[in-house]
């Protein structure tokens, strides 16, 4: 007897359903894609919550006249949570000591970086020394001052009571200057002569044929120039910008026409305008040549003997 077996129609197990992976934002994406972990952005955003927190309070206590102990308690807070000055980036620098700008800016009551005043920083820098024309300074947070110098150049070498010193354009002192070591900068001489040195280079730029043969120039009873030239001559000039330009040009449209200078002329004296007074060794006559700027009308020079002697 054969038995029959019956196929069953078994159930298959049911299969549970795949979720889709969650979708990730562009914002998740770009913080994954940093070379910083998440921990440490977590911590620059509560430094950066922190800092605009912390700098709006301590303006509104200013504004509305919280006593300054609160402002600083809460500039110290700030502080102590980063926003601390541990770093000095000096930029600018040619002539000065990188040691002594850093040692300026970090003189401060508190590194904290909401009471370190940046105003203060620049005029102690400016008030230091000469060469620093300006400074700007700025923060970089977390924990950077930026301070970037502008300095000042040399224009010309004053000469005071027999000492030598660098001045700038504006005749501001800079340093001493070695007289075995002296740079290729114009010489003025004579007291004040620094304060009139913008209007000594403004002089020279009238004669160009004459500037550079132009050694020094003496101010004289702080009114006046008397230059003296590479050939050894002297020039009296008058007193007054416009008419010691005058004067200059003058003298040089002369020099050109029949050169005056390396002749063996001892001095020139244009303090008068109208006529030029020269000195020249055993000379007792006059003599005259041709102006070109008085349309060929002579002009007289007075030859003297080096006995005379200018007047201021």
């Amino acid at each position: 007897m054969s038995a029959t077996i019956k196929r069953g129609t078994a159930r298959r197990p049911v299969q549970p359903k795949r979720r889709a992976p969650p979708k990730v934002s562009a914002i998740d994406r770009m913080i994954t894609a940093l070379p910083v972990s998440e921990t440490t952005l977590r911590r620059l955003a509560t430094w950066s919550i922190m800092g605009v927190v912390g700098a709006v309070t301590l303006a509104t206590a200013t504004v509305f006249g919280v006593p300054g102990m609160v402002g600083s308690a809460i500039g110290e807070e700030i502080g102590q949570a980063g926003f601390r000055v541990t770093n000095i980036q000096i930029t600018g620098l040619n002539r000065m000591d990188h040691n002594v700008i850093y040692k300026i800016a970090a003189n401060q009551p508190s590194m904290a970086m909401p009471l370190v005043s940046l105003e203060k920083i620049r005029q102690d820098l400016v008030a230091h020394s000469g060469w620093i024309e300006d400074a700007h300074v700025s923060r970089r947070l977390p924990d950077t001052l930026i301070v970037h110098i502008v300095e000042r150049q040399p224009s010309a070498i004053w000469q005071k009571d027999g000492k030598l010193s660098l001045i700038a354009a504006n005749g501001t002192w800079l340093e001493p200057v070695d007289p075995e070591a002296m740079p290729d900068l114009p010489l003025v001489i004579g007291a004040h002569a620094n304060e009139q040195e913008p209007a000594y280079r403004q002089l020279l730029d009238v004669a160009p044929a004459l500037r550079g043969q132009v050694k020094a120039a003496t101010w004289v009873g702080n009114r006046r120039w008397t230059l003296t030239f590479e050939s050894g001559e002297t020039l009296a000039l008058p007193q007054g910008d416009v008419e010691a330009s005058k004067a200059l040009i003058k003298f040089a449209q002369m020099d050109g026409v029949r050169p005056l200078l390396g002749k063996g002329w001892v001095g020139f004296d244009m303090r008068d305008p109208s006529r030029l007074v020269a000195r020249k060794p055993g000379v007792t006559t006059n003599k005259a040549i041709t102006d070109p700027a008085a349309d060929a009308k002579p002009a007289v020079i007075e030859a003297k003997q080096t006995g005379a002697q200018a007047q201021g």
